[in-house]
């Protein structure tokens, strides 16, 4: 076992961990332990929220999430002889919940509290709790489904430069200034607020390692909101970058300055319900290496990996197909993220002939290792895309044939809801 070089303590806040943790990016936080070479480390996680979720019955901790301080990450890394041009390599050796800790979660947020990909047809608080029985996942929210987790961190990146961080800050505030109605956010058409297009440095609950506090209040005002990927990666949530995959991640300062964490259990393309993974706190090993000029050499400013080969390998699905046209029959242009979507929205409506709520439905595509595809992009005015749901995880017959032949339906349970 590598040594652990970063530790945490999931009954303990945030700001009272053995290891301070960090949930902003900027390139100033001093490094938590530095690696060399070829080396390899173990590092400890908290989940994604800093502990805010329990394993009961009631969505109320979901509806009630305090989202500014997250993600609650393990960092950052400093890495020997790393120089801004390099690629840092890094290799995922093998990672998992704590013993004494095997259980995670999934929620559905809030329309007014984060929401989701689907807000609209799931506007209100919901929560699914699995228990983590070696590389298998069962939940007692929904019944007769069990799988193979495709374990993964969903957040993975180096440090920005002084530079890019600027670049990230101001592209995406310009967006916010010209996306909806800036800047009340109110829809003109329906009267509805609308959630800005991004989101800009929040000074609230600001963790940047052990930076000195005076040095925090000033760096919080530009530091980056760890919610979306970008050029150092980030959290990028792909259920294939497990166990075995190799992950090469561009070097912006001195030392690389990496940082991990968001475990994920299992979880489906798209991480659809935004909490959709099977969230954990945990532990991961890593092995760290360095390119020298492995941007110019790979013609790439951009992270990239190879994968372990370690997913579980399905042989039967259902496939639902979408197109650009929305819900109310409105013709877009190409636009695939309708198309997945509608495609969403088709498999979650068909499970229900099986018993499953529409929640459980949602739950299952988020956290199940669904296969999502841009199958076709090309041809006016509709991009398709494919959500393949695996059959071999329900502990019953999924089959379209074997639907139209028996059409039955069951009680399958629900999932927890807020009082």
């Amino acid at each position: 076992m590598p040594e652990t070089i970063f530790e945490v303590d999931v009954d303990a806040e945030p700001d009272e961990q053995p290891d301070s943790l960090v949930n902003r990016w900027h390139p100033d936080v001093p490094p938590a332990a530095t690696l060399e070479p070829g080396e390899k480390a173990r590092i400890e996680c908290v989940d994604w929220t800093g502990g805010q979720l329990e394993n009961d019955d009631s969505a109320n901790d979901i509806r009630d999430m305090e989202l500014d301080p997250n993600h609650h990450l393990s960092g950052p890394f400093e890495v020997k002889g790393a120089e801004p041009g390099d690629m840092l390599v890094v290799d995922i050796l093998d990672l998992g919940p704590f013993p004494d800790h095997e259980w995670g979660y999934t929620g559905i947020f809030d329309k007014d509290n984060g929401g989701g990909f689907l807000t609209d047809h799931f506007p209100e608080a919901r929560k699914t709790i699995w228990d983590l029985d070696g590389v298998m996942a069962s939940s007692r929210h929904i019944e007769d489904v069990r799988f193979p987790g495709c374990a993964h961190p969903g957040i993975l990146g180096t440090a920005p430069s002084h530079e890019l961080l600027e670049e990230w800050n101001e592209r995406e505030q310009a967006l916010i200034d010209r996306g909806p109605d800036a800047p009340t956010g109110v829809n003109h058409e329906t009267g509805e607020d609308e959630p800005p297009l991004a989101l800009p440095p929040e000074p609230n609950g600001v963790l940047l390692g052990d930076m000195d506090e005076e040095d925090v209040e000033e760096a919080g005002k530009k530091a980056a909101r760890t919610i979306p990927p970008r050029e150092n990666a980030g959290n990028c949530d792909i259920k294939n970058l497990g166990r075995g995959s190799r992950v090469y991640l561009p070097v912006f300062v001195e030392g690389a300055n990496f940082i991990v964490g968001d475990l994920h259990f299992s979880q489906g393309d798209g991480e659809i319900t935004f909490c959709g993974a099977i969230e954990m706190p945990g532990w991961i090993d890593l092995k760290v290496d360095i390119i020298k000029d492995g941007m110019e050499k790979m013609g790439t400013d951009y992270a990239m990996f190879k994968p372990g080969y370690m997913d579980p390998d399905f042989s039967n699905y259902v496939v639902f197909e979408g197109y650009s046209v929305d819900e109310d029959g409105t013709q877009h242009y190409k636009n695939s993220t309708v198309g997945m979507r509608r495609a969403c929205l088709d498999a979650i409506d068909y499970m229900t002939n099986f018993g499953y709520t529409r929640e459980q439905a949602y739950f299952i595509l988020s956290t199940a290792p669904i296969e999502s595809r841009i199958a076709g992009i090309v041809d006016l005015p509709n991009s398709c895309v494919t959500v393949s749901v695996p059959q071999e995880i329900f502990d019953f017959d999924i089959d379209p044939d074997t639907l139209a032949s028996n059409g039955s339906v069951e009680d399958r349970g629900d999932v927890a809801k807020t009082s």
